[in-house]
C-alpha cells in the first residue's frame, strides 16, 4: 500500500494495536532498540544505519534517556505524514508506552508502503522493481 491509500493526517493503526502483528510486538518488547533502529533508518532515508540507530537507542536507554531519541523520531514520522499527536503527547508515549509507540510507528511505515525490515536501500530496490517513481516517504527537504 502507498500513502495514497490512507488519508493524510490520520494514523493507520491505533497506539494499542500492538497485537495486530504479534511477532513485531514480541520483537519490540524484548529488543526495542532493534525495531527503533529499523524505523530510524527509514525516517533518515538511509543516512543513519539501523545498526547505528540501534546502538544509540540502547546507549541512551541505558542512561534512562531513550525516550528522548524515541520522541524525536516519532515527531519526525508525524511531520512526514501530517499525523496528529494523539491520543497522547509524543513525550508521554516515548516515556510510558515506548513498546506500543515504536510498534505503531513501524506499522505506520509498513501500511504506507515501506518495509522497515528491508532498510532504506532494500526499499529503494523494491520500489524500483515495482516501478514506483515517487517513494511513499517524501524525500526530505525538511531540515531544521
Amino acid at each position: 500500500m502507498t500513502t495514497n491509500n490512507w488519508p493524510i493526517g490520520q494514523w493507520t493503526t491505533d497506539l494499542f494495536d500492538c497485537w495486530d502483528d504479534p511477532s513485531l510486538c514480541v520483537k519490540t518488547c524484548f529488543c526495542p532498540c532493534v525495531t527503533i533502529g529499523e524505523v530510524v533508518e527509514i525516517l533518515d532515508q538511509g543516512t543513519t544505519s539501523k545498526g547505528h540507530a540501534c546502538l544509540l537507542a540502547y546507549a541512551m536507554g541505558s542512561i534512562h534517556c531513550g525516550w528522548i531519541y524515541g520522541r524525536r523520531y516519532r515527531r519526525k514520522l508525524r511531520e512526514i505524514f501530517k499525523l496528529p499527536e494523539s491520543p497522547y503527547a509524543d513525550t508521554l508515549i516515548s516515556c510510558c508506552c515506548c513498546v506500543c509507540g515504536i510498534s505503531q510507528e513501524y506499522r505506520e511505515l509498513k501500511n504506507r508502503g515501506v518495509d522497515p525490515s528491508l532498510g532504506w536501500e532494500g526499499n529503494v530496490e523494491k520500489w524500483k522493481r515495482e516501478g514506483v517513481t515517487v517513494p511513499p516517504i517524501p524525500t526530505s527537504s525538511m531540515t531544521r
